[in-house]
């Protein structure tokens, strides 16, 4: 039966971060694993799934070829396979559509046996005697609870979308994260005004679309960051070798504080806005500005939205706002709300169940090993492997696509207890402390 078998491993959610950890595991005999999801099918934020946006990373940062160029899960081997390679080819170019990435994604997925969608991991429970791990999974169709075992868990649960003001009584059709962006897009462009809020690409991606069309929907269009401006994203290339094993291996060795510190450094490396999309909004405005009344446009940082409640004298929503330089409180009334203000981890409800069970950083951070396993008070041989929350322990890469294959060559490695991919060390120009 089925449910009487131990896996070696099994990975809860298949975002790009388990699906890279399935296909670099497919290979190998050593390792029975298995992939649970609770959606129907892989895709990758479909609702910032803009047309002409890109991944902000090469596409080598793939699911699999910076651990192994070989790999029939490749990216190249997927336009192969979709006779888009001579397409590539004349496209020229190292970044690639988000929508062709999360096509990607899906064909990963849907060539791997050990992916299983419309499964919702409702528990997980230790059993020591055992040495292994009891996961029950309610499967979405039918209803009907199964129980897997395996020796290790991988939390791959991703994040959730993060609203840092207060909100209530508005209506989730007319305020809502970026991360909806497309399923309200077009009802928010038949209405009177719109007001963007966020700093980062997700926000330039969103106002910049909504740009696009305003001159024939003539809607007022406001943005507001409580950034003290709109920072491009540092693309040096120095700058970028922050995002590779040697600076994991550095980071993650400093105190808890010192991370902490380090953390707050590196905002610019991590959370810019690509020059290319600023400049397109800043031309678009230029070239409009010409001939039409740019008063329906209002760009605004240092600006902190900290209520939006709906508005008591008509229709739509006052947003609370407040200048921060200069103390300066006022209110702002749009139709509708998008909320570009990002994620924050998700852990699903199952977990809290161990949280005295392991170490801790601090109040909400737990202790994550240099191999990506939570340290549990027991010292057992079963591991409980994160790819979430992982920044406070491993650096400004823990989101990055790249840096994910490295952190699954060593998750495999360990689970294996061998060699099974070589993790390439001294992988830059620079070092980051004196030897």
């Amino acid at each position: 039966m089925r449910d009487k078998k131990i896996y070696d491993l099994i990975g809860i959610g298949i975002g790009p971060f388990n699906l890279s950890l399935a296909a670099l595991v497919d290979p190998f005999d050593e390792i029975d694993a298995l992939f649970f999801d609770q959606t129907s099918k892989f895709e990758w934020h479909p609702g910032m799934l803009l047309e002409g946006s890109d991944l902000q990373v090469p596409f080598l940062a793939d699911l699999v070829t910076l651990a192994d160029p070989k790999s029939p899960y490749s990216f190249l081997n997927f336009l192969h396979e979709k006779n888009r390679l001579f397409k590539f080819y004349f496209f020229n170019r190292f970044d690639i559509p988000r929508r062709e990435y999360s096509d990607y994604g899906a064909w990963v997925a849907s060539e791997l046996d050990n992916c299983v969608f419309e499964k919702r991991v409702v528990d997980v429970e230790y059993i020591k005697d055992e040495e292994v791990y009891k996961v029950h999974v309610n499967d979405s169709e039918t209803q009907a609870l199964e129980k897997f075992h395996a020796r290790h868990i991988v939390i791959g649960t991703g994040s959730v979308p993060m609203i840092p003001m207060e909100t209530d009584g508005c209506s989730s059709e007319d305020v809502f994260h970026s991360s909806q962006y497309r399923f309200y897009e077009n009802e928010a462009k038949e209405s009177e005004s719109i007001t963007v809020v966020g700093s980062g690409q997700s926000a330039a991606e969103v106002f910049y679309e909504l740009l696009l069309d305003q001159d024939k929907k003539g809607y007022e269009l406001t943005w507001y960051t409580r950034s003290a401006g709109f920072m491009q994203l540092e693309s040096a290339k120095l700058g970028q070798e922050v995002f590779s094993p040697d600076y994991i291996a550095y980071f993650h060795q400093l105190p808890f504080e010192d991370r902490k510190d380090a953390l707050s450094t590196l905002d610019q490396l991590r959370k810019g806005i690509d020059p290319e999309t600023l400049k397109q909004i800043y031309d678009l405005l230029y070239h409009r500005s010409v001939d039409q009344n740019a008063n329906k446009v209002r760009i605004q940082p240092l600006t902190e939205v900290n209520k939006i409640r709906p508005n008591s004298e008509g229709p739509g929503y006052e947003l609370t706002c407040h200048q921060w330089q200069k103390e300066e409180s006022f209110g702002h009334l749009s139709r509708k709300v998008v909320l570009a203000t990002g994620y924050k981890p998700h852990l699903p409800e199952w977990f809290e169940q161990f949280r005295d069970e392991i170490e801790w950083e601090d109040e909400k951070r737990y202790k994550v090993l240099y191999d990506y396993c939570l340290e549990f008070k027991d010292d057992r041989p079963n591991h409980v492997f994160t790819l979430t929350n992982l920044e406070h322990s491993h650096g400004a890469g823990a989101t990055n696509l790249g840096l994910s294959v490295v952190r699954n060559q060593k998750i495999i490695n360990k689970i294996a207890g061998k060699e099974l991919y070589k993790v390439s060390e001294d992988t830059v120009f620079q070092q980051f402390e004196s030897k």
